[in-house]
């Protein structure tokens, strides 16, 4: 029998790291194909010791209480959103999203601009672009779209 959605989104503890950072990597390697290895292999010492100690973490898990997709937020803004690859297109980040927005209000967020399919997503759900930064927080070569939430479509 294949694992159903529990309903509800959870918070995450420091224990769920490293399950988060499985999930985080699974999702770059399935989405974020202009990203090299050795960069991946740099982010991700930094991601698990710093960025998830920096935001509120929220997860989705299915009926046997694995997470399959988070979100972390700071401020008004949506730092982190990562789906368990295979998981991906079943409302994970529909409901992570209308999470972040509603309920957290935040309203604002970066993403890669070579992540078409990301870009696609939040610009679906009701954020615009409104500015583009030519390398990512570390001053990588990977340009970030500033994107705020504009109005109310169906979530």
């Amino acid at each position: 029998m294949n694992p159903s959605i529990q309903e509800g989104i959870f918070p995450v503890y420091p224990e769920d790291h490293p399950n988060l950072l499985r999930i985080w990597e699974a999702s770059v390697r399935a989405t974020h194909y202009f990203i090299t290895e050795s960069d991946i292999q740099v982010f991700k010492p930094l991601i698990l010791d710093q960025a998830f100690h920096a935001v509120n973490l929220f997860c989705m898990r299915d009926s046997t209480n694995t997470i399959v997709g988070f979100l972390g937020v700071h401020d008004s803004k949506i730092e982190m959103l990562f789906i368990d690859p295979l998981w991906r297109g079943r409302s994970v980040g529909r409901q992570l999203l209308t999470y972040a927005v509603e309920t957290l209000g935040a309203t604002e967020l970066d993403v890669n601009e070579q992540n078409e399919q990301a870009l696609g997503f939040y610009q679906k759900f009701g954020f615009t672009i409104t500015g583009r930064s030519a390398l990512d927080s570390l001053g990588k070569p990977y340009p970030l779209l500033h994107m705020r939430y504009s109005y109310a479509p169906p979530l």
